[in-house]
């Protein structure tokens, strides 16, 4: 078998050639492969002695490929694009039966985690692929069939949406925390408390302020308390008996029935927007991703049979979705 290793030049070398030929600058191509032009113009000049002839002709700002360049350019450019699509398709299409859901960091550890065994007890022949991302991803650029949005339809055109939970807010913290610092008689009360602050860098996020209007109380924009900018450290204040947060009543629900956290007031906030399960309207779902997008809008009375169905009881079967959401 022929040694590649021996006959193909550094890989480094390749990828800083194929940037700077396409760009015509080692500077730029330093920019987007996070390299300075330094290390550039090094990864290329060993290139070139690997090969024996300069494959660049240097200018005061800018270079231009020779004529050795430009033929083997064309060639490096048509083999880095092949690897590369055949690494995506690797990568995001690991098995047939494997289902790539895009979700928040928050979304995938406070209700997906907490239902992965009762997932996998209704679906056995399914696997579940969380992609966790700060942004919200574009699904049809990274080819993932199915998403979880918060807020409305008309956000995203391109996108099916099923609804499956309201966006609520309740004020919650640990027992720990209530029997230290007393419960709150009414909303305007908790300005006086530590509060848990989400910075939400990326996605629109209810605030302190926005909850606190909506009951009516008035100088919210002195709020004390301590920021995180991710909702499971904020939670996580809340649980540690630090601070009273914002609970998102989907994410908390749990917490509440088990006892670990409790509603502070009776006030609930509701946003008007909604959860919903997406996929890019352009694209069938196969049938894997249609039964994991069903099982998610199925949650809501699956949790209602098991608080209410009798030992021994079968839980209702899941039913079948089939249409997408109205406009909200």
């Amino acid at each position: 078998m022929t040694n590649l290793r021996r006959l193909l030049p550094s890989f480094r070398g390749l990828v800083a050639f194929e940037a700077a030929g396409r760009l015509g600058s080692f500077t730029r191509a330093g920019q987007e492969l996070a390299m300075t032009q330094s290390a550039v113009s090094y990864a290329i000049k060993g290139l070139e002695e690997e090969i024996g002839q300069p494959l660049f002709e240097r200018g005061h700002r800018e270079v231009s490929l020779t004529i050795a360049g430009e033929r083997l350019h064309a060639e490096v450019s048509r083999s880095l694009g092949q690897l590369a699509d055949g690494i995506s398709a690797v990568r995001t299409r690991p098995s047939d039966d494997v289902v790539t859901l895009s979700v928040s960091t928050a979304f995938a550890t406070l209700w997906i985690a907490p239902r992965l065994q009762m997932m996998r007890t209704d679906l056995p022949d399914v696997e579940l692929r969380l992609h966790t991302a700060d942004r919200d991803l574009d699904l049809v650029a990274e080819d993932i069939p199915l998403g979880i949005r918060g807020g409305r339809p008309r956000n995203w055109p391109n996108y099916a949406c099923d609804a499956f939970e309201v966006e609520e807010l309740v004020a919650v913290a640990s027992p720990a925390y209530l029997e230290k610092h007393g419960r709150p008689d009414h909303p305007r009360d908790l300005l006086h408390h530590h509060l848990a602050h989400l910075d939400e860098p990326y996605r629109y996020a209810a605030t302190w302020k926005d909850w606190l209007r909506s009951a009516g109380v008035s100088g919210t924009n002195h709020v004390r308390g301590t920021r995180a900018n991710e909702y499971v450290a904020v939670l996580q204040m809340a649980l540690d008996g630090d601070a009273v947060a914002l609970g998102w009543r989907h994410l908390v629900e749990e917490f509440i029935r088990n006892g670990r956290l409790c509603k502070v007031t009776d006030h609930t906030f509701r946003t008007g927007n909604r959860y919903y399960v997406v996929h890019p309207k352009n694209k069938q779902l196969a049938q894997n991703c249609q039964m994991v997008r069903d099982w998610i809008l199925n949650q809501d009375n699956a949790v209602e049979d098991a608080v209410l169905a009798a030992p021994g009881k079968k839980p209702r079967k899941l039913n079948t979705v089939r249409g997408s959401a109205a406009e909200s």
